[in-house]
């Protein structure tokens, strides 16, 4: 065999690789979730259990390959000071990059808009998943987002 074959074998290994990487993360294991079966909870201040969240136009995906993969985008009827009145406050929101397929999720849009106070995180439900919580934000102009991310358990 010679030398060029050697490199072209292995370079399209590695291109072939590297695609199928690409397709599995950002494609292959997630699924779209019916709306129907997707509710949103907040977890109320005095009684500690969760309430649904009415929401219109509801979006969601999920992936079985890891409990982080699960986002959500939808609108909210109720404004942020009335939710932040009578659910639980989430202290360290950290919104994670949703496949870029999935547009309606933008996290730099949404860490933006709880930096600066143009949404606020709510808990909707502590350790969905071990180690794992599902968080709610609402934005000034009625749209909410969810998503998983790791709590305190296993947060360095």
């Amino acid at each position: 065999m010679s030398g060029k074959l050697a490199v072209s074998l292995i370079f399209l290994t590695a291109l072939i690789a590297g695609a199928a990487m690409y397709y599995l993360q950002l494609y292959a294991f997630y699924d779209e979730l019916d709306p129907d079966a997707v509710e949103i909870r907040l977890i109320a201040r005095g009684s500690q259990r969760p309430a649904p969240l009415p929401v219109e136009n509801l979006t969601a995906i999920d992936a079985s390959s890891s409990p982080l993969r699960f986002r959500a985008c939808f609108a909210v009827g109720s404004d942020k000071a009335a939710l932040a009145a009578e659910f639980m406050p989430y202290d360290a929101p950290e919104p994670l990059v949703a496949p870029g397929w999935f547009d309606c999720f933008d996290a730099r849009e949404i860490g933006q808009a709880l930096e600066q106070g143009a949404a606020l995180a709510f808990l909707s439900q502590e350790n969905i998943r071990d180690g794992v919580d599902r968080v709610v934000a609402v934005m000034d102009d009625g749209r909410g987002f969810a998503w998983h991310q790791l709590n305190e358990t296993y947060r360095d």
